[in-house]
């Protein structure tokens, strides 16, 4: 952004539904609250991570991943431009035999800024691998920092984008995983808190970060963030569910009862609350209930005349390490052989019999 002045925009943080359902369904939907947004006079409108699929870990959403020039960025280019606003949201992209998580902000004049993500989180390896990097986006509006999700509990993301950017934007859909069910086919389900010590570490991390979290490192990086996040229940099925408990068991004694079951094992829990508009002081300006379901939020920001610069040592992560040590490595190093097949199964097919899956 150029010039001496401080400038006001207008954001829209909007949240959906994370329910895996058709790409015509899920279009539908975010066309009308984009279309509510851009009411509203947003400069600069957000759906969450995997608007156009929802949230699952299956192959069925590895099947699902577009190319660039798939239906999903050309209804974004068209919404953007249509509108007048900046749009952004998260989709899985194929790109030369790989698929990425890829968060993309369209201009109204058809310009694309695109970030994959960086730190795919434990199950979410068996459906993308990552790319290190980060994306400022030089627009009309400012200079836009991008991140997806789970990035954000990483310093090291925030330490790059320090003194680059007007603004950070964050798509995410999180599946509150450190409150989870873990339901079997046969024998009642366990929770979280029988995990043991390891549960307990683990319980409510997961809106630590996208709270507290979130709110003091954009206050030490001096510029406003717009967050979004999906909302309902998450089931899905657990990919490698023998492997993935077998890794906790040390850390988890208790988990020995369930082995002969975890091929069955599936998850269930709520995800994360955390739609919300962030100004530069790390103060919440406008936020929505995960109980909201499908809305929206707006809210007024003043960008920087000039690049702010944090005053202050960082603030250092409120997650435990073992948090990081089972979603970094643990996790996503039991899920690369179930990616490796998923591309392999998928990559025989057509994409294009999937969009309207």
């Amino acid at each position: 952004m150029t010039g001496n002045h401080q400038r006001n925009i207008t954001l829209a943080a909007i949240q959906m539904d994370a329910t895996f359902a058709p790409l015509s369904d899920r279009l539908q939907r975010a066309d009308a609250l984009v279309a509510q947004a851009a009411a509203g006079r947003a400069d600069l409108v957000a759906l969450p991570e995997l608007f156009n699929t929802g949230y699952i870990y299956s192959d069925d959403l590895v099947r699902r991943a577009e190319d660039i020039h798939g239906p999903t960025v050309s209804w974004m280019r068209e919404k953007a431009a249509h509108h007048g606003i900046h749009l952004a949201g998260s989709l899985l992209l194929r790109e030369k035999g790989q698929v990425y998580n890829a968060l993309l902000l369209v201009a109204p004049d058809g310009r694309v800024w695109r970030y994959d993500k960086s730190y795919p989180w434990g199950w979410e390896r068996a459906c993308f691998r990552g790319r290190k990097g980060i994306t400022v986006a030089q627009t009309d509006l400012g200079d836009i920092g991008l991140m997806i999700c789970w990035d954000a509990a990483h310093l090291n993301l925030w330490q790059q984008y320090s003194g680059q950017v007007d603004l950070m934007l964050i798509c995410s859909c999180p599946p509150d995983v450190t409150n989870p069910t873990f339901a079997f086919d046969a024998g009642q389900p366990i929770a979280l808190d029988d995990f043991g010590m390891l549960g307990r570490t683990l319980k409510d991390t997961g809106r630590l970060l996208f709270g507290d979290m979130v709110n003091q490192q954009t206050a030490w990086l001096g510029v406003p963030t717009l967050q979004t996040t999906g909302t309902g229940r998450l089931r899905t099925p657990l990919p490698n569910g023998f492997w993935s408990l077998l890794a906790f068991l040390p850390m988890a004694p208790k988990l020995a009862r369930y082995l002969r079951r975890a091929k069955s094992v599936s998850l269930e829990c709520d995800f994360i609350p955390g739609c919300k508009i962030v100004d530069h002081l790390g103060q919440v300006r406008s936020e929505l209930p995960e109980a909201r379901g499908e809305a929206l939020t707006l809210a007024e920001v003043s960008l920087p005349p000039v690049k702010a610069r944090p005053r202050a040592p960082q603030p250092k992560s409120l997650l435990p390490g073992i948090a990081y040590l089972a979603s970094d490595v643990i996790l996503p190093l039991l899920m690369r052989s179930v990616y490796r097949a998923a591309l392999r199964q998928t990559n025989r097919t057509s994409t294009a019999e999937f969009y309207q899956v």
